[in-house]
């Protein structure tokens, strides 16, 4: 870091850096940038020597976005946990928010609160266009055809859900195939569970590789004329596993079937494009994507969602209600019934205006740097079992790891004492552990104000927890 800069440490004011590593994380990140803008393909070695060359031959953006001047824009960040700097690596639960962020949310409460859609007063004009900006400006995000494929959930699961219930209940039969992975979250299990359960569908199971990536020729074997729809995430939340939805894609297309993505990860992590991904619906939630929590959407074809029924109903998703029928308005208002979740819905754009201003390009790089650096120091780390692929450009920066004898639960306090945020558990994984042998893992995840400091410190402090179990 610039010895010219306010920030003495992690670019938190006032607190001295921890002793790290002869050479400043921050000078290697410098170092390892191409100037050309250019990502080059990462070395495939997964040695240890391997691991270092690959982290020093991923663009890192260092030239393009200044971590800490982002950092200064999340208030929660300046926070010290039992006398530590905040080190918040929970990002795949849920990001922090930026101040624009949470002044959008209290600016629409002071000065712009109304129910949307039907109201014909000032207010209710003003909400009803910020709201509708959100979804324009989220089908831009993602490359939708137009601002009508997009629906306001709460979230990734209640999106998934109503595909779940509004096209599966409506469309499978006994025989059909449903297949997920085993990478999936419960909220990709437990919908199709209940739809297989009423239908007479049935599940089926693409299985991982040995490094945790999908593998890819049993799917070519599994997916055949049964199938009726791929339900996927595109970043698993606890192996970083990135999987290949557009070959995907174009296997249940070749079917006749459809492809759903859980993109709740991979949204936070690189630019998404539906349409060169060849994808029939898409779920994310807004609070992983820096934006408040109560807040998701679907993306779905316009024609799939045009043909398909609500799963709740109420006010504002009617044509014409009579006292023996009821008809439905056109998507997307058909499948957001009551009063939604304005403020935040509002705020949410405030959140995609800020990574717009980034560059999710950017965002990937950086977050592909801190990936290749993460690898590098955890292949030194003795006795911790790091999962998932060991090429930075084949995951995102969402790490599962163990410390032998040591139960995830007492690592994650062991790290929050020194004010690092993790998670531990199954991480609402439970058949994607069971594949790993294993009941529950520590999990590391990173967003874009994360620094390279900050995980030279992980390390260090895993080091540290090594020598203190044992």
């Amino acid at each position: 870091m610039p010895a010219n800069h306010k920030s003495s440490t992690l670019g938190l004011p006032g607190v001295e850096r921890s002793t790290l590593s002869s050479q400043s994380a921050r000078a290697r990140f410098v170092e390892v940038a191409d100037r050309s803008g250019h990502i080059p393909t990462p070395v495939r070695d997964t040695s240890d020597a391997g691991n270092a060359r690959e982290a020093r031959a991923v663009e890192t953006t260092t030239n393009d976005l200044d971590i800490y001047r982002i950092r200064d824009d999340f208030p929660i960040l300046k926070r010290q946990i039992h006398g530590k700097p905040l080190i918040y690596l929970d990002n795949a639960a849920t990001t922090q928010k930026p101040r624009a962020v949470i002044d959008a949310i209290a600016r629409f409460y002071m000065q712009t609160n109304a129910n949307v859609h039907r109201g014909i007063h000032t207010l209710a004009e003003e909400a009803t266009i910020a709201f509708e900006k959100t979804r324009t400006h989220l089908a831009r995000f993602l490359n939708a055809s137009r601002p009508e494929e997009i629906i306001f959930t709460h979230g990734t699961t209640e999106a998934i859900n109503l595909v779940a219930a509004s096209w599966g209940l409506r469309e499978l039969r006994p025989g059909d195939e449903i297949i997920l992975s085993e990478l999936e979250h419960h909220a990709n299990i437990v919908p199709w569970q209940i739809v297989a359960s009423k239908t007479g569908a049935r599940l089926r199971w693409l299985p991982l590789a040995e490094n945790g990536a999908l593998d890819i020729d049993a799917a070519r074997a599994i997916i055949g004329p049964r199938t009726r729809i791929i339900a996927i995430t595109q970043m698993s939340n606890v192996l970083g596993t990135i999987t290949p939805v557009s070959d995907l894609a174009e296997m249940a297309h070749k079917q006749g079937a459809l492809l759903l993505v859980d993109g709740a990860q991979s949204a936070a992590h690189m630019p998404i494009d539906v349409r060169a991904l060849g994808c029939d619906f898409f779920a994310l939630s807004a609070h992983k994507l820096l934006g408040p929590t109560g807040v998701g959407a679907l993306y779905g074809r316009y024609d799939l969602l045009d043909a398909m029924e609500p799963y709740q109903v109420g006010g504002g998703m009617i044509e014409r209600v009579t006292k023996d029928c009821s008809t439905w308005a056109e998507p997307p208002a058909r499948f957001e019934a009551g009063t939604p979740n304005i403020a935040d819905v509002v705020a949410f754009d405030t959140a995609l205006d800020y990574l717009d201003t980034l560059g999710m390009h950017r965002v990937r790089a950086h977050d592909q740097a801190l990936t290749a650096l993460a690898l590098e120091h955890f292949s030194r780390i003795e006795y911790l079992t790091c999962f998932g692929p060991k090429v930075a450009a084949e995951r995102g920066g969402i790490f599962a790891f163990t410390l032998k004898e040591v139960h995830p639960h007492d690592l994650a306090t062991f790290l929050d004492a020194q004010g690092i945020a993790i998670r531990a558990g199954h991480h609402c994984a439970q058949p994607l552990h069971h594949r790993l042998g294993i009941a529950a893992t520590a999990r590391a995840s990173f967003a874009v104000y994360n620094t390279a400091e900050e995980i030279e410190r992980l390390a260090e402090v895993l080091g540290e927890a090594v020598l203190f179990f044992r």
